[in-house]
Formats: structure tokens, C-alpha cells, sequence
């Protein structure tokens, strides 16, 4: 197929310092796009903002404060029977030993009393079943609801 009009990038060879843009400056930087970055998104971009990123204006969502998380820091029901070994006592004080949370991996073989924070329904049953009983450092005794 024949060519029957150049383009233009071709007929600028060779042509001023403007290639065909105007005055001195005209479609140079940003103003030739309306901004630097994200200038304009509440003016004359507002279309590209409702179009591409409906969320970039407003609040939503809910951020909790870092002192309100808690870490828990774990320990398995298979890991009591070797403490209260260790320790020769069937009160085992978890919360003193800096244990928050007891879940419920593995087999208790005794009965123990465990003071501990939280506790797993899991955890929980097995340490009844075996004889035992989970308090909590408060004295308030944990039991399984069902």
C-alpha cells in the first residue's frame, strides 16, 4: 500500500529547536500534563480519579492503637508433663514463667493445676480429662462451653 502522507516524526528532521510544538517551552515538563505527579487529582484530574482510584480520597478503615495487641506467646498442653518433671509440682504457674496462651498439641498424662491467662477449648478439655484444672492468674477457673 502506498504512503500518501509521512509521518510526522519524519517531516520534523531537521526542523527547529520547537519540532513543531510552538513557542520555546510549549509541550516540555510537566505543565504539558496537567502536573507534577499527583497535582490536579481534586481539580482537573478528577476524572482519572473517579475512573482509576475511587479510594484516594477520604478515611475509612479502623487502625487500633499498638498498645491494645496483644502477643500472645504459646505453649502446648505435650510440653506440661516435661515442666511439671522439671519443676517436681503439679501447679504449674505458666503466667509466671511468661506464658500467656495454652493450646492444645499433643497429651497431658497428669493431673495439673495450670494458672495461665488464656487457653484454648482444646487445651482446655484434655488438661480436665487428665484430672486437672486451668485457672486463671486472677483465680478464675476456665471451663469448656459447650
Amino acid at each position: 500500500m502506498v504512503v500518501r502522507r509521512r509521518k510526522k516524526s519524519r517531516k520534523l528532521r531537521g526542523r527547529s529547536r520547537t519540532m513543531g510544538w510552538g513557542q520555546i517551552g510549549q509541550h516540555r515538563k510537566n505543565g504539558a500534563r496537567g502536573g507534577f505527579g499527583n497535582a490536579g487529582m481534586h481539580k482537573h484530574m478528577w476524572t482519572w480519579v473517579t475512573a482509576k482510584s475511587p479510594g484516594y480520597f477520604g478515611k475509612f478503615g479502623f487502625k487500633l492503637p499498638p498498645e491494645a495487641k496483644v502477643e500472645f506467646v504459646e505453649i502446648n498442653v505435650d510440653a506440661l508433663d516435661d515442666l511439671a518433671r522439671k519443676l517436681n509440682t503439679t501447679t504449674l504457674d505458666l503466667a509466671a514463667m511468661g506464658y500467656n496462651k495454652l493450646l492444645g498439641r499433643g497429651k497431658v498424662k497428669g493431673a495439673y493445676t495450670v494458672i495461665v491467662a488464656n487457653a484454648s477449648p482444646s487445651a482446655i478439655k484434655k488438661v480436665v480429662e487428665a484430672g486437672g484444672k486451668v485457672i486463671t492468674p486472677d483465680g478464675e477457673e476456665l471451663k469448656v462451653e459447650e
